[in-house]
Formats: C-alpha cells, sequence, structure tokens
C-alpha cells in the first residue's frame, strides 16, 4: 500500500512540475514583446505609406447580422485606399433573408461598382465554403477577411500595401482588439487576451515559424491563397488550419502590431455566447489536432508549438481544476517538506499571472486612451477565478461535442457594443 501511495505523491508532483512549467511559458508569451522594445517598434506599422500599387479582395463573410452589417460594408467601403485597387465582396447565406435585405439597400445606396453581394447556397457548408466561393471572384493582388463586426483603422490598406512593398512578405496578420473591456464582468479578461495574443504572444510564434493566424485582418497574396485550394470546410477553425498549412508551404508571415491601426471588434456579449464561442474555437482545434496536418511541420520545435496550440485549452481545464486540489493537499495531506513547497508552485504563478493581467489592463486603458478606474482593477481580480472556470467549461464542452459527433457552427451573437467605444 505505501507504494501505491509513494507513486500516485510522485505522479502529483509530476502533474505539478507539468502545471508550473504550462503557467511559466504563458507568462513568458506574454511578456515577450516587451523583452526588447526595439522588436516591438520594429513590428509597428509604417509611419510613411508607399504610393498605393498592389489591389485588395475585401471579403466579408456574415450570417444573421442585420443589425450591424450596414455599418460594416460602410467601414469598409470608407477605407483611405483607391475604390480602383479595392473589390468587397459581400458573402451572405441564402436563408439569411433579413441581413440580405440589409446588405442590397445599403449596396443600392453606395452604387459602388467595387462592392458586390455574393449569395450562397449554405446547404454546401458554412463560413469556409463562402469565403472559398468569394476566393473564386476575387481579382485583388491581396485577399483579406474582415468579420460583420469589425471595424477596420481607416488606414490599415495603406499600411499593409506599404509593408508588402517594402519587406519580401507572403502574409501579413495585423492587430485585432476586443473594446469594449467593462460591458460585462467577464469582457475584462477577455479583452486582456486579445491584447496580449495580438500584441506579444504572436510575435513569439511568428519567430519560430509556426504563426497560428487569426480570423480576420490576416492578408495573404491571393495566388498563394489558390495554391493552397483555399479554406478547410471541415473544420471549425478554418483560420487556425490556415496558419498551419502557411507554415508548412514556408510562406513568409510577418506579424504586425501596433495599437493604433488594431481592427476593433467586440466581446461575446452573455457568458453562454462566450461559452459557445470557446467551445467552438477549441473544437476546431481538436479536429485539427485529429486530422494530423500539423505533423508535416518541417521542425520538431514548430510542431511542438502547434501541439501546444492545439490542445492548450484542454490542458488548461485540468490544471485549473488540479490547482484547488494542490491546495488542500497542502494543508490536509502530510508530506515532506520539499514536496510541500512544489506542491505551490502553480499557485505562485496563477497570483503572478493576475498582477500581469493588472499591469496589462493599465496598458490597454493608456494606449486606447481610456480612464484608468480602480473599481475595474479590483473587478478584473474578483473575475479571475471564475473567469478560468468559463474558459474550462468552453474546453469540456468541446470535447463532448466532439465524442458525440456535434460539429454544428454555434455562431456568435454581436450587437455592436464595440462601436464608438
Amino acid at each position: 500500500m505505501s507504494i501505491i501511495i509513494s507513486a500516485l505523491q510522485y505522479i502529483y508532483i509530476a502533474i505539478i512540475i507539468l502545471m508550473t512549467a504550462q503557467a511559466i511559458f504563458n507568462i513568458r508569451l506574454r511578456l515577450y514583446i516587451w523583452e526588447d522594445p526595439k522588436q516591438a517598434w520594429k513590428n509597428s506599422a509604417p509611419t510613411i505609406y508607399r504610393e498605393p500599387q498592389l489591389s485588395f479582395t475585401i471579403l466579408l463573410p456574415g450570417y444573421h447580422e442585420e443589425a450591424i452589417y450596414n455599418y460594416t460594408i460602410q467601414n469598409v467601403y470608407n477605407l483611405n485606399y483607391p475604390k480602383k485597387l479595392v473589390q468587397v465582396i459581400a458573402l451572405l447565406r441564402e436563408n439569411d433573408t433579413e441581413t440580405i435585405k440589409v446588405a442590397r439597400k445599403k449596396l443600392a445606396e453606395l452604387r459602388a461598382p467595387n462592392v458586390q453581394l455574393l449569395i450562397t447556397n449554405d446547404k454546401h457548408g458554412g463560413k469556409p465554403h463562402q469565403l472559398n466561393l468569394g476566393l473564386k471572384m476575387a481579382k485583388g493582388d491581396l485577399v483579406t477577411i474582415f468579420d460583420a463586426e469589425d471595424e477596420p483603422h481607416p488606414d490599415i490598406l495603406q499600411v499593409i500595401n506599404t509593408t508588402f512593398l517594402n519587406e519580401p512578405v507572403d502574409v501579413v496578420q495585423s492587430g485585432v482588439q476586443l473594446m469594449n473591456h467593462n460591458t460585462k464582468w467577464f469582457c475584462f479578461l477577455n479583452v486582456l487576451e486579445y491584447f496580449f495574443w495580438f500584441k506579444s504572444s504572436l510575435h513569439f510564434f511568428a519567430k519560430c515559424g509556426m504563426t497560428p493566424l487569426g480570423g480576420n485582418t490576416v492578408f495573404v497574396k491571393r495566388d498563394l491563397m489558390e495554391r493552397l485550394g483555399g479554406w478547410d470546410h471541415t473544420t471549425l477553425t478554418e483560420d487556425a488550419d490556415l496558419g498551419i498549412r502557411l507554415c508548412i508551404a514556408k510562406a513568409r508571415v510577418r506579424i504586425l502590431y501596433d495599437d493604433e491601426f488594431v481592427t476593433r471588434e467586440e466581446t461575446p456579449h452573455t457568458i453562454e455566447q462566450f461559452i459557445k464561442q470557446r467551445t467552438r474555437w477549441n473544437q476546431g482545434f481538436i479536429q485539427i489536432l485529429l486530422a494530423g496536418r500539423w505533423k508535416q511541420l518541417e521542425k520538431f520545435s514548430q510542431r511542438m508549438l502547434a501541439l501546444y496550440v492545439l490542445i492548450s485549452s484542454e490542458v488548461q481545464a485540468f490544471f485549473t481544476l488540479m490547482l484547488p486540489i494542490s491546495v488542500l493537499m497542502f494543508f490536509f495531506v502530510k508530506m515532506p517538506v520539499w514536496m510541500a513547497i512544489i506542491t505551490f508552485m502553480p499557485f505562485y504563478c496563477f497570483i503572478f499571472a493576475m498582477f500581469i493581467d493588472l499591469a496589462g489592463l493599465h496598458e490597454f486603458v493608456k494606449v486606447h486612451h481610456r480612464k484608468w478606474k480602480w473599481s475595474e482593477a479590483f473587478t478584473l481580480l474578483i473575475a479571475f477565478i471564475p473567469y478560468q472556470l468559463l474558459l474550462g467549461i468552453g474546453a469540456v464542452r468541446a470535447v463532448w461535442r466532439h465524442i458525440v459527433g456535434a460539429s454544428n457552427w454555434e455562431k456568435t451573437a454581436h450587437i455592436g457594443q464595440h462601436r464608438g467605444n
């Protein structure tokens, strides 16, 4: 019996060490860009624009977005770039009659030959199918996506045109930022996830040659997209799959982040919507993991990073469950001093991560010209643990949906909370 107890103790210690390693790596990702201020400056937007030369095709997929879709079309149409070099394709499904009405009304109002409406048959797939049909109509040198709630910076095409002309790149991922940080208690940490991901973590992945791309504000050479065959319609996270395939193809990916030029988005407006969104993302990662395409990445380090991204949500859910267990064991289970010290290591990382989020909130409100409020900082601290539970629910729910074979797209509703925010 003593042998079994001893074995269980060592298994437990191994789990604690893995928890600590994962927490330290996650902290490293979030702080990576601040290690070298020169690197952050190098990855920012150009300050002097080149003459517009490259043409763009902008895909605008939407589904039941009648409340906001006309604003999106208008925002994209208003981008500061010659209209003759911009093709906008609004992508809607034939059963989405209300959004189609909104789009047709807006197009009639604009009377712009460079703005088109493509209505797709939803029986043949969801968003990836829409995007692939849009790609067949694309004429631009570069193809990009803006989601229905997006507010791109007016000069973003100028920035991207200059970047492609100045640097030998095939893909540019620009920043995306949720803006409504204080509308609901969980929004604080949701906003900071995006803030750290695009401002810091993505730069680490790009340096290592394994870049998990975002779902929008990614600019790819059209001929490269066509060679890759477009987006994979069999996965719920076609953006992450595309990022892996681009890395396999050895595409030159540039991460461009500048607080001024981020594409503004909103958080899910309810807890239910948030959990469904995370479930979809996590289930898509499971699909990509099991498909195994990531194993074709050339370097071992690339494959390990891809594996980390694809399973990190499930691992984090397990570790979140283990954290209170480790605290209880510290107080109620007799163990050697060295084991007790190790038991508390993830808790120290947990506290450190909370302070990093506080610093991140301060940085976010500063760069986006908001007012710092101590009440919001207090709310963030209170919300930290419940937010981890929401992430865990999304991860577990994704596994369950995959097991039972539920692969329908659970749409995230948008109400424009970030507009004017």
